[in-house]
């Protein structure tokens, strides 16, 4: 199982995976989280469990999520972060406040 760390950085924010040389830097949080929900969406459709791991300047992580791959051909990975689904949805979890980032 891969993890993507979504981290703070002093002038931006930056989105870490397993294999890649340097992370992916963005000015702002909303876009990195963006990207980094992407990359764990596109892992699952591609057959891989992946992690995502939102992380603040505290050093608190705010969200933690599984992507897991879709059960059927028919079938679409759900969207990590999306109010409501991570409770009533199997194979995915998140953890945090209220249990969205």
């Amino acid at each position: 199982m891969d993890k993507i760390l979504v981290r703070p950085l002093a002038d931006g924010w930056a989105v870490e995976t397993p294999g890649a040389d340097n992370p992916m830097v963005f000015r702002s949080g909303r876009a990195a989280e963006d990207a980094g929900k992407g990359l764990a969406r596109r892992r699952a459709k591609a057959g891989e469990t992946a992690e995502l791991e939102l992380g603040l300047h505290s050093g608190v992580c705010a969200g933690c999520f599984l992507c897991v791959p879709p059960a059927g051909e028919d079938d679409d990975v759900l969207p990590p972060g999306v109010p409501g689904l991570a409770d009533r949805a199997a194979g995915f979890t998140a953890q945090g406040p209220m249990g969205n980032p």
